[in-house]
């Protein structure tokens, strides 16, 4: 029997890494936004909390303490948002874009306004969770993992173009277009077995995109940086970020899109 190319081995090396992980990642997930309230609230707070220490530490690793200082701040912030829930609390949100900006690292405007991506992102979640229900965050995870998981396996099968290699050298247009497709197909499911609307396939691989528009963000940050991976806190998948950023980017999206119409008008809420 002929054995596997190391090159095409490699391509595989770290699955079973990264499926370990995300089987634990969805397990403590799944039971988190289905307790919701402040569970769910308290996840998304340390969760916010790690990111913003990570970004920290990636735009400015000789400075220790500031990365601390930071995940402290963003945690309180948030928790002070979601406490007021009024037009007060966007003021907190950008306390950490705000710290970041005034102090000395690389790239400090683009590290500001990732934070505020951040914060929003863990604002949002919270807020769909009690606004839309355990539907609207079980779409919005579903579409992200969807469009995640056939990306991952399209484009290391099928390869091809680049998708922005500039920024990001290992995402193709295989991957990202089976990305889309993915998500659409989480869209149609809710159709078929919830009763949602139509209009919710386009919206899913809309958001899915969004998602991958975050993860290259991410990307260009630690492109920027000189670092693979935000950090190493999460076997397989390297930092809180890397995992999440595709989430940060999709929440985002919905959240903009609820200006026109909340997505728990599509599902059928």
């Amino acid at each position: 029997m002929m054995e596997p190319a190391p090159a095409a081995a490699g391509k595989w090396s770290d699955l079973r890494t990264r499926v370990l992980s995300a089987i634990i990642m969805v397990a403590v997930g799944a039971l988190e936004i289905w307790l919701g309230g402040t569970a769910f609230a308290a996840l998304v707070i340390v969760l916010t909390a790690v990111m913003i220490w990570e970004l920290a530490t990636m735009t400015a690793p000789s400075r220790r303490r500031s990365p601390m200082t930071l995940a402290v701040a963003a945690g309180a912030a948030l928790l002070a948002a979601l406490v007021l829930r009024s037009d007060v609390a966007a003021l907190f949100l950008i306390v950490p874009t705000i710290m970041l900006i005034l102090t000395p690292r690389r790239d400090r405007r683009l590290a500001g306004a990732y934070a505020l991506a951040i914060m929003l992102a863990g604002y949002g979640l919270v807020d769909l969770r009690e606004g839309g229900g355990t539907s609207v965050i079980l779409w919005l995870v579903a579409v992200v993992v969807a469009s995640d998981v056939l990306g991952y396996f399209a484009g290391r099968m099928l390869g091809g173009p680049k998708f922005w290699p500039a920024i990001s050298p290992k995402k193709t247009w295989s991957g990202t277009v089976a990305g889309w497709i993915g998500a659409a197909a989480v869209g149609i499911g809710f159709v078929a077995i919830g009763g949602a609307s139509w209009l919710l396939v386009p919206v899913s691989a809309l958001v899915a995109f969004a998602g991958q528009m975050g993860d290259i963000a991410e990307s260009w940050v630690k492109r920027r940086a000189g670092v693979k991976d935000a950090s190493n806190l999460i076997p397989g998948h390297g930092g809180v970020l890397d995992r999440f950023d595709a989430l940060i980017g999709a929440v985002v999206a919905v959240k903009a899109l609820g200006l026109l119409a909340p997505v728990s008008v599509l599902l059928g809420g």
